[in-house]
């Protein structure tokens, strides 16, 4: 279950439980390969991941949707393992404008509490579709991990 919050000055935030420890889940948006299995609305795929996880480096990620590559980029701001995730979000849906996007990760016993804020969107519509979109992958994202977990130990 996800809460999502929409203020009026472009900005939107949106509270999931991920039944998974918050180091896996810092490690599904930080990992190349754990990104590519969950960052992508239903019936869309991702085409292309590269990031370079440090404190000013860059990220894209290319997301496949309907017949067309969907570019998202953006830079790392800050990053605190396994507790925060701090970076900017570029692509077609903020008209090609820097939001920040900040990603916090609370240790809630065994699972995790995710809260994802992203501020400096540039109209109602972004942060509309960005709301839309982040409750998809983030739902996408516990499925995954939930998956995960359930796979016998070898």
């Amino acid at each position: 279950m996800s809460h999502a919050q929409r203020d009026p000055g472009s900005v939107l935030k949106i509270t999931r439980i991920v039944h998974a420890p918050r180091q896996e889940v810092f490690a599904a948006w930080t990992q190349a390969e754990n990104v590519k299995q969950w960052m992508c609305p239903e019936g869309s795929s991702v085409s292309f991941v590269e990031l370079d996880v440090r404190v000013g480096g860059a990220f894209r990620i290319d997301m496949h949707i309907g017949e067309e590559d969907v570019v998202h980029t953006g830079v790392y701001r800050e990053i605190l393992f396994p507790e925060k995730l701090v970076f900017t979000w570029v692509s077609q849906h903020t008209h090609y404008r820097e939001s920040l996007v900040t990603l916090e990760f609370l240790a809630r016993g065994e699972a995790t509490e995710l809260i994802l804020l992203q501020t400096q969107l540039p109209d109602d519509e972004a942060v509309e579709r960005h709301t839309v979109g982040w409750r998809q992958l983030m739902e996408h994202l516990a499925m995954v991990l939930q998956k995960r977990s359930r796979r016998p130990l070898q």
